[in-house]
Order: C-alpha cells, then structure tokens, then sequence
C-alpha cells in the first residue's frame, strides 16, 4: 500500500489529506514526509495536502451543519466526550481555535462543532485554511532542512 501512494504521488497525498480531515482515523503527514524524502517538490506537495485536507474539514463542517446527533454517534464513531471537549473549547476561546483544527483527536471535532452550530462558513474556511497550511509548511520545512 505505501507503495502504491508513492507512486501515485500527488493524488494519492490529495486523497489521503482529503479523508485524515474527516472523521476517518487517518494521518497524512508521513505521506507528504515521505515524497519530500523522494524529491517531490515541497511547494507542490504543500498546496495539495492543504487543499486536500481542507477540503476534508469542509465536509466535516458540512456533516456537522447537516447531521443529526445519531448519525454522528452511531456511523462516524464520533463520541460525546470529543464533541463536548471541541464545544467546551470552541465557547471558551470562540473562533480561533479553528486554527487548531489540524490537531489529532481534537481537530475534527472542531469542524463537526463549527459546523453543528453553524459558524459562519467564510470565516471558518479562512481560519481551518491558515492552521492547515501552517501546519504542513511548518512540516515540510523541517523535513526539507534535514535534507541539507
């Protein structure tokens, strides 16, 4: 399987940024580590991991804006204990934790919760695009300076 998303590179980095932003358990970082390692151009692997993984916390959102406490429960094993963790978070410092959306276990939540309680979506968008590319650039450069 590594093998087959080392060859198929840039898509293959889209598509698995795209679902690790969703509620799936799944992480993108040693795909992005791994084509820098085999001189895939740091730019080009950045814009579409975060691309990618925005994409994925749209729909997040969207799931969250649109789904019923059932659904998120009982299909996308999503449990109370994370919701109310992202809700009590999200009340306390409001928008700007969005900008933590790229972190593990906490991250998709905050996207399910913005969503739920229908944040506004150009704000959002901004917010989860900033902490996403911070992220990857952040882990490219490190990865591209070990390099040298």
């Amino acid at each position: 399987m590594e093998l087959f998303l080392l060859n198929n590179g840039l898509p293959a980095l889209f598509f698995l940024s795209f679902l690790a932003a969703t509620v799936l358990p799944l992480g993108s970082e040693w795909l992005l580590i791994a084509l820098i390692l085999n001189r895939f151009d740091p730019g080009s692997i950045v814009t579409v991991a975060t691309v990618g993984n925005f994409l994925g916390a749209c729909t997040t959102y969207g799931i969250g804006f649109l789904g019923s406490s059932f659904v998120l429960q009982n299909f996308l094993r999503i449990d109370t204990v994370q919701t109310d963790r992202a809700v009590a978070l999200f009340s306390r410092y409001g928008s700007w934790t969005l900008l933590l959306s790229w972190l593990p276990i906490i991250g998709d939540p905050l996207c399910l919760v913005a969503g739920s309680l229908r944040f506004n979506f150009f704000l959002f968008s901004f917010l989860v695009f900033i902490g996403k590319l911070g992220r990857y650039a952040f882990i490219a450069a490190v990865t591209s300076g070990s390099l040298s």
